[in-house]
């Protein structure tokens, strides 16, 4: 695969990350969107179905994951790296999401703050922006 049709792949995968925030209040449930959008520390938990949040919340997590392993193989073009990867992102599911439905299920006003910013690791790439320059110094060091 040449370089230009490697860059464009990235470009449209990042592109990909890039509309799932921007229509994220079109394609998922998540009455937090606009929770913390306000003042979100002294007002109270929206109302919310917490399974179909549960399950909109896990999708938009698995989406991000793919795709955030496809750029991944594109930068690295190592199989090995994916595979951990994928293996991080598993293990990262299964203590974000039961951290988060604590959240959900037991909503308090002094845990927004946390729970806002641990919400953000479903939610976001934020693990891809981790793992990229890690598996780069890596590569460096190598």
């Amino acid at each position: 695969m040449g370089n230009s049709v490697k860059y464009i792949l990235l470009l449209a995968l990042f592109g990909l990350l890039i509309l799932i925030r921007l229509f994220e209040n079109e394609l998922f449930y998540d009455p937090y969107l606009t929770f913390f959008q306000n003042d979100y520390l002294y007002i109270d938990s929206p109302r919310r179905e917490v399974l179909k949040l549960t399950l909109f919340t896990s999708l938009r997590y698995f989406l991000n994951s793919i795709i955030s392993l496809a750029i991944l193989y594109l930068v690295f073009k190592d199989k090995s790296i994916v595979k951990f990867s994928a293996l991080i992102y598993m293990l990262a599911f299964v203590v974000l999401i039961s951290i988060y439905l604590y959240f959900v299920i037991n909503p308090r006003q002094e845990d927004y703050y946390l729970f806002f910013n641990m919400r953000r690791f479903l939610i976001q790439p934020i693990i891809l922006i981790l793992l990229l320059p890690a598996f780069y110094y890596n590569k460096l060091k190598s």
